[in-house]
């Protein structure tokens, strides 16, 4: 990328797995911009993270499952720089429990987060990035969506769903130089891992081939290559980061 390049939205780009990304576009070269819902310090201190790196970032708030808030963010980024080239559907949630005993409200929150407000933010997406001739659609899911777990079927259910729509936005677009590819982190050392209990963490760790978890920047360096002209001819893939999880 240019150094006045690509304009990327990263969803849930404040903390964790998105920040990280968020960074890793602006080093190569992109105009960043932070979507959040409720944590606005930390979107503010990611865009100044951005800016001392020489990168161009702005902090926009929104509920990504909310059609209107969702409208309103890609009309505010077309007046400031332009369209986004570059989406990372990132935004989201985690409701665990057992099914039997999981509420309504808790699958739709996850669903609603995670295969709605992908398709929300990718619908518009992709209007501008077909009249331009060039996108790239990055949806985070996760090797849950891939092979189930246990507590986890609202979330494994959503992310399952992100595969189904990547696979078929990928062949839609294919013609018009837009990828569409599904990255699927493993365990990562994040907030929600580092609260975990030790016993808990060993548990998890023993379903690990490499015996470690993964950093949010090996995520985020993947998703810049998924990102760069480089992986051009990828698309519609299920790509896991995840130390081996998937095949042990």
């Amino acid at each position: 990328m240019s150094e006045h390049g690509r304009i990327a939205l990263v969803t849930g780009g404040s903390r964790g797995i998105g920040r990280a990304i968020a960074l890793r576009l602006a080093r190569d070269g992109a105009r960043v911009a932070i979507n959040y819902v409720r944590h606005a310090d930390s979107a503010d201190e990611v865009v100044k993270s951005i800016t001392k790196l020489g990168s161009s970032a702005v902090s926009v708030q929104a509920d990504v499952t909310k059609s209107e808030e969702v409208k309103a963010m890609f009309q505010r980024l077309r007046e400031s720089w332009g369209p986004p080239e570059i989406l990372v559907n990132n935004a989201g949630i985690i409701r665990d429990s057992l099914l039997a005993r999981m509420s309504e409200e808790d699958w739709d929150a996850v669903v609603n987060i995670h295969l709605r407000a992908t398709f929300l933010c990718t619908r518009l997406a992709v209007r501008d990035m077909v009249r331009n001739r060039w996108g790239r659609i990055i949806n985070i899911g996760s090797v849950v969506g891939i092979g189930g777990n246990i507590g986890q079927s609202n979330y494994s259910a959503a992310k399952a769903g992100v595969i189904g729509f990547t696979r078929s936005i990928a062949k839609e677009v294919a013609t018009r130089n837009i990828t569409v590819n599904y990255v699927a982190p493993g365990y990562v050392t994040t907030d929600i891992v580092e609260d975990l209990t030790p016993e808990l963490k060993e548990k998890i760790l023993q379903r690990v081939p490499m015996g470690r978890f993964g950093r949010a920047d090996e995520i985020a360096d993947l998703v810049g290559y998924v990102a760069s002209d480089s992986a051009s001819y990828i698309t519609g893939q299920v790509i896991a980061i995840d130390g081996g999880m998937v095949i042990s």
